[in-house]
């Protein structure tokens, strides 16, 4: 049973009388309890009357997944298995950070139809969300009370990453072409693979000249070039403590999910085998054996529900996972934070171990940095300025510190800011296709 805001009304509408009636002589309490007893009976009476909200039958149709800052649409569909008209008032039960517009819906369903209500969602987090009920109201005949039922309705949509680094993709893409050889910027390197002749043009690199068809055609040819296709990637995500640590709008970890599906993108659009592997101390999110399409599908649907721990990251178990996903990767990825050099000693114990070997190629360690330190470190002012500018000094200097380390242990340090660690990574792929070292 519930009552309505109509109620405090009616019980204030009594009141008014009351005061002429005591002018009479009447007594006030008397006038009031016999008031007070009519509304509550009243009530009561309207309680009574209302159709039971168990004769509702709930049905919904909802995407099984929905990005991340983006609205999806939910219909609710409400069927009335009595025989009498319901008034109804539904509300379903997903979190806050569902952000369902409206919260509560007004339905009057005749008996044996059905009423759909669209509900829009906006999530604000990514993750799982779920609701397990709907509450449903029926009101009487007098809009004064009504019963209250709750309606097992369970439901779940997966709330994927924004992958807002998705508009630096055309224009690597486009890079990529160059590479390829599908434009006139034909690009040499150590270990890319012979693709074509052509006719000479005007600023070509007349090192790829070939003679012999020069001479056959009577013109001018020239060798072309791609860089080597089916190559192993392999990104490594670090979920421990430092992933949890804020850098800009979000997380470190959500700068890391914004790199490594850029990256992923394109290497998979480049031709190569992308694996991924989220670790901390347990493994958190594993893709491999994915090519094509559902490459990106299944890259954004593992590392939804991903958090960071707050717990140190084993990074010999993490580089185990690591060269399980493929034996011999041409390019590993390590997406993390290391906050000193004495703190990482057995990062970089197991990144120069991994590094020497032989199992791997290329290694880059890509770090989500926050874009304010610079400009914190040159301030002044009060002393409060200048003790948050010596401390962003003291965290740049570190930093430094870090990355030359990583370079010692035989991998390259890149260092950005949340919205530039992507492309900066995208980049250094490119770069690395165009140099013939992947």
């Amino acid at each position: 049973m519930y009552v309505t805001a109509l109620l405090p009304w009616l019980v204030a509408a009594g009141l008014l009388p009351l005061v002429p009636l005591t002018a009479l002589g009447a007594d006030p309490w008397i006038v009031l309890a016999a008031w007070l007893a009519f509304c509550a009976a009243a009530v009561a009476m309207d309680a009574l009357l209302a159709p039971d909200p168990r004769a509702l039958a709930i049905d919904r149709a909802l995407p099984a997944r929905a990005r991340l800052g983006e609205p999806a649409e939910l219909r609710l569909r409400v069927v009335n298995r009595g025989a009498r008209r319901i008034r109804a008032t539904i509300r379903d039960a997903w979190q806050p950070t569902a952000g369902a517009q409206p919260a509560r819906v007004r339905l009057s369903i005749p008996p044996r139809e059905s009423r759909t209500a669209r509900i829009a969602l906006l999530p604000r987090r990514r993750g799982e969300l779920r609701t397990e009920f709907v509450a449903a109201r029926a009101a009487g005949p007098l809009g004064l009370a009504g019963r209250q039922r709750v309606l097992e309705a369970p439901a779940a949509v997966r709330v994927l990453p924004p992958f807002r680094a998705r508009r630096h993709l055309p224009s690597r893409i486009a890079r990529l072409r160059e590479l390829d050889g599908s434009t006139s910027v034909q690009v040499r390197g150590q270990g890319t693979e012979f693709d074509s002749l052509r006719e000479y043009v005007r600023g070509d690199d007349v090192r790829s000249i070939d003679w012999r068809a020069t001479a056959r055609a009577g013109t001018t040819m020239l060798r072309t070039w791609r860089p080597e296709r089916d190559r192993h990637v392999v990104i490594l995500i670090d979920t421990g403590r430092t992933a949890a640590t804020r850098v800009g709008d979000g997380t470190r970890l959500d700068a890391a999910f914004e790199a490594a599906m850029l990256l992923a993108a394109l290497a998979s659009r480049a031709g190569d085998h992308v694996h991924l592997v989220a670790f901390d101390r347990a493994l958190r999110a594993r893709v491999t054996g994915v090519d094509g399409s559902a490459l990106m599908p299944a890259i954004a649907d593992a590392l939804a529900p991903v958090d960071a721990q707050l717990i140190d990251t084993d990074w010999d178990a993490a580089f185990a996972q690591a060269r399980a996903l493929a034996p011999h990767p041409s390019l590993l990825v390590l997406l993390t934070a290391q906050e000193s050099p004495e703190a990482a000693r057995g990062f970089l114990g197991a990144l120069a171990h991994t590094a020497a070997s032989r199992r791997a190629g290329a290694v880059l360690v890509g770090t989500a940095t926050d874009a304010d330190l610079e400009r914190i470190a040159r301030g002044g002012g009060s002393s409060d300025e200048l003790y948050r500018a010596a401390a962003a000094e003291a965290a740049l200097r570190t930093a430094e510190r870090v990355a030359r380390a990583v370079s010692r242990a035989g991998a390259e340090s890149l260092a950005a800011s949340p919205d530039d660690l992507p492309p900066r990574i995208a980049d250094r792929y490119l770069a690395l296709k165009a140099a013939g070292r992947l």
